[in-house]
Protein backbone atom coordinates (compact mmCIF):
# COMPACT_ATOMS: atom_id res chain seq x y z
CA UNK A 1 0.00 0.00 0.00
CA UNK A 2 2.72 2.53 -1.01
CA UNK A 3 -0.54 5.20 -2.44
CA UNK A 4 0.54 8.40 -1.07
CA UNK A 5 -1.30 11.92 -1.36
CA UNK A 6 -0.16 14.50 -3.67
CA UNK A 7 -0.89 18.17 -4.16
CA UNK A 8 -3.64 19.54 -6.24
CA UNK A 9 -4.92 23.08 -7.78
CA UNK A 10 -6.66 25.01 -5.79
CA UNK A 11 -5.38 23.97 -2.51
CA UNK A 12 -6.60 19.67 -2.67
CA UNK A 13 -4.84 16.71 -3.39
CA UNK A 14 -5.18 13.28 -4.66
CA UNK A 15 -4.27 9.83 -4.27
CA UNK A 16 -4.88 6.47 -6.09
CA UNK A 17 -5.68 3.67 -4.62
CA UNK A 18 -6.51 0.23 -5.42
CA UNK A 19 -9.50 -1.93 -4.73
CA UNK A 20 -8.17 -3.18 -1.58
CA UNK A 21 -6.94 0.10 0.25
CA UNK A 22 -10.52 1.70 -0.90
CA UNK A 23 -12.57 -1.03 1.00
CA UNK A 24 -10.06 -1.22 3.95
CA UNK A 25 -10.53 2.98 4.31
CA UNK A 26 -14.11 2.58 3.95
CA UNK A 27 -14.55 -0.41 6.70
CA UNK A 28 -12.18 1.37 9.18
CA UNK A 29 -14.48 4.62 8.56
CA UNK A 30 -17.78 2.27 9.11
CA UNK A 31 -16.31 1.21 12.07
CA UNK A 32 -15.09 4.54 13.54
CA UNK A 33 -18.79 5.53 12.56
CA UNK A 34 -20.13 2.64 14.87
CA UNK A 35 -17.64 3.44 17.52
CA UNK A 36 -18.41 7.34 17.88
CA UNK A 37 -22.38 6.12 17.86
CA UNK A 38 -25.52 8.32 16.55
CA UNK A 39 -25.43 11.90 17.34
CA UNK A 40 -28.17 13.92 19.19
CA UNK A 41 -31.21 13.60 16.96
CA UNK A 42 -34.11 15.88 18.61
CA UNK A 43 -37.44 13.67 20.06
CA UNK A 44 -40.23 14.50 18.02
CA UNK A 45 -42.22 17.94 18.49
CA UNK A 46 -38.52 19.04 19.68
CA UNK A 47 -36.82 21.96 18.87
CA UNK A 48 -33.65 20.96 16.32
CA UNK A 49 -31.40 23.67 18.16
CA UNK A 50 -32.39 22.90 21.53
CA UNK A 51 -31.46 19.12 20.82
CA UNK A 52 -27.99 20.61 19.38
CA UNK A 53 -27.41 22.68 22.28
CA UNK A 54 -28.23 19.70 25.05
CA UNK A 55 -25.36 18.71 27.37
CA UNK A 56 -23.44 16.14 26.90
CA UNK A 57 -21.92 13.46 29.44
CA UNK A 58 -19.94 14.71 32.36
CA UNK A 59 -17.75 11.07 33.26
CA UNK A 60 -15.53 10.17 30.52
CA UNK A 61 -15.85 7.08 28.15
CA UNK A 62 -15.10 3.86 29.65
CA UNK A 63 -13.40 2.20 26.59
CA UNK A 64 -9.88 2.86 26.37
CA UNK A 65 -10.08 4.26 22.29
CA UNK A 66 -13.11 6.39 22.84
CA UNK A 67 -11.44 7.95 25.93
CA UNK A 68 -8.54 8.71 23.84
CA UNK A 69 -10.71 10.34 21.20
CA UNK A 70 -12.30 12.34 24.00
CA UNK A 71 -9.92 13.11 26.12
CA UNK A 72 -9.86 14.69 29.75
CA UNK A 73 -9.22 18.34 29.56
CA UNK A 74 -7.87 18.98 32.68
CA UNK A 75 -6.48 15.85 33.91
CA UNK A 76 -8.39 14.01 37.09
CA UNK A 77 -5.59 14.96 39.29
CA UNK A 78 -7.99 16.13 42.16
CA UNK A 79 -11.44 16.34 42.84
CA UNK A 80 -11.37 20.39 41.39
CA UNK A 81 -9.65 19.32 38.04
CA UNK A 82 -12.17 16.29 37.93
CA UNK A 83 -15.04 18.65 38.26
CA UNK A 84 -13.60 21.19 36.14
CA UNK A 85 -13.04 18.65 33.22
CA UNK A 86 -16.44 17.24 33.80
CA UNK A 87 -18.01 20.33 33.56
CA UNK A 88 -15.67 20.89 29.84
CA UNK A 89 -17.12 17.68 28.53
CA UNK A 90 -20.66 17.99 29.42
CA UNK A 91 -20.54 21.49 27.11
CA UNK A 92 -18.06 20.27 24.49
CA UNK A 93 -17.96 16.32 23.66
CA UNK A 94 -21.35 16.66 21.58
CA UNK A 95 -20.06 18.81 19.32
CA UNK A 96 -16.77 17.24 19.21
CA UNK A 97 -18.80 13.74 18.49
CA UNK A 98 -20.66 15.48 15.80
CA UNK A 99 -17.30 16.93 13.97
CA UNK A 100 -15.58 13.25 14.22
CA UNK A 101 -18.82 11.75 12.86
CA UNK A 102 -18.66 14.51 10.01
CA UNK A 103 -15.31 13.61 8.97
CA UNK A 104 -15.68 10.07 9.12
CA UNK A 105 -18.55 10.22 6.70
CA UNK A 106 -17.10 12.57 4.49
CA UNK A 107 -14.29 9.86 3.95
CA UNK A 108 -17.15 6.93 3.53
CA UNK A 109 -18.96 9.54 0.96
CA UNK A 110 -15.81 10.60 -1.28
CA UNK A 111 -14.69 6.84 -1.52
CA UNK A 112 -18.39 5.68 -2.31
CA UNK A 113 -18.55 8.43 -5.05
CA UNK A 114 -15.13 7.12 -6.50
CA UNK A 115 -14.98 5.76 -10.28
CA UNK A 116 -12.87 2.91 -10.87
CA UNK A 117 -10.14 3.71 -13.43
CA UNK A 118 -8.36 0.74 -15.33
CA UNK A 119 -6.53 -2.22 -13.23
CA UNK A 120 -8.85 -1.93 -10.05
CA UNK A 121 -7.92 0.84 -8.93
CA UNK A 122 -9.34 4.77 -8.40
CA UNK A 123 -8.10 8.12 -7.49
CA UNK A 124 -9.49 10.08 -4.94
CA UNK A 125 -9.62 13.88 -5.38
CA UNK A 126 -10.42 16.12 -2.71
CA UNK A 127 -10.92 19.67 -2.68
CA UNK A 128 -9.22 22.01 -0.02
CA UNK A 129 -12.41 21.61 2.23
CA UNK A 130 -12.54 17.86 2.31
CA UNK A 131 -9.10 17.49 3.35
CA UNK A 132 -9.63 18.52 6.61
CA UNK A 133 -12.55 16.32 7.03
CA UNK A 134 -9.75 13.14 5.61
CA UNK A 135 -6.87 14.73 7.93
CA UNK A 136 -9.63 14.70 11.39
CA UNK A 137 -10.72 11.28 10.33
CA UNK A 138 -7.39 10.00 9.25
CA UNK A 139 -6.25 10.88 12.79
CA UNK A 140 -9.19 9.32 14.80
CA UNK A 141 -8.54 6.05 13.16
CA UNK A 142 -4.90 6.21 14.10
CA UNK A 143 -5.95 6.98 17.64
CA UNK A 144 -8.56 4.31 17.63
CA UNK A 145 -5.81 1.79 16.43
CA UNK A 146 -2.74 3.03 18.01
CA UNK A 147 -5.16 2.49 21.38
CA UNK A 148 -6.45 -0.92 20.70
CA UNK A 149 -2.97 -2.10 19.97
CA UNK A 150 -1.32 -0.11 22.57
CA UNK A 151 0.91 1.52 20.78
CA UNK A 152 3.80 3.35 22.81
CA UNK A 153 6.22 6.03 21.69
CA UNK A 154 8.81 3.25 21.85
CA UNK A 155 7.11 1.47 19.48
CA UNK A 156 7.10 4.01 16.16
CA UNK A 157 10.48 4.86 16.16
CA UNK A 158 12.80 4.21 14.02
CA UNK A 159 13.64 0.83 15.57
CA UNK A 160 10.47 0.29 17.50
CA UNK A 161 8.58 -3.07 17.46
CA UNK A 162 5.90 -2.23 15.34
CA UNK A 163 8.10 -2.57 12.17
CA UNK A 164 9.28 -6.24 13.39
CA UNK A 165 6.09 -8.13 14.16
CA UNK A 166 6.24 -11.61 13.02
CA UNK A 167 3.79 -12.23 10.16
CA UNK A 168 2.37 -14.84 12.39
CA UNK A 169 1.32 -12.11 14.40
CA UNK A 170 -2.19 -11.71 15.06
CA UNK A 171 -1.71 -7.92 15.27
CA UNK A 172 0.55 -7.60 12.03
CA UNK A 173 -2.91 -6.78 9.73
CA UNK A 174 -4.28 -3.32 12.15
CA UNK A 175 0.01 -3.03 12.45
CA UNK A 176 -0.23 -2.57 8.77
CA UNK A 177 -3.18 -0.41 8.62
CA UNK A 178 -2.08 1.52 11.29
CA UNK A 179 1.07 2.50 9.43
CA UNK A 180 -0.29 3.03 6.11
CA UNK A 181 -2.98 5.48 7.79
CA UNK A 182 -0.06 7.35 9.10
CA UNK A 183 2.03 7.75 5.71
CA UNK A 184 -1.50 8.80 4.16
CA UNK A 185 -2.14 11.17 6.72
CA UNK A 186 1.65 12.76 6.58
CA UNK A 187 1.48 12.94 2.96
CA UNK A 188 -1.50 14.71 3.19
CA UNK A 189 -0.41 17.32 5.77
CA UNK A 190 2.89 17.40 3.44
CA UNK A 191 0.29 18.55 0.25
CA UNK A 192 -1.51 21.53 2.31
CA UNK A 193 1.60 23.20 3.97
CA UNK A 194 2.62 26.33 1.90
CA UNK A 195 6.01 26.02 0.00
Amino acid sequence: MAGHFEATPGGGASVALDEVEVAILRSLAVQLLELIGPGVEPAEGEDPLAAQCSEGPSEPPSDPALARLFPEAYGDEDKELREASAEFRRFTENDLRTRKREDALAVVRSLDALAPVPDDGAVLSLAADECRHWLGSLNDLRLTIGTRLEVSDEDEGQDGSLYRLPDSDPRKPMVMAYLWLGALQETLIETLMPD
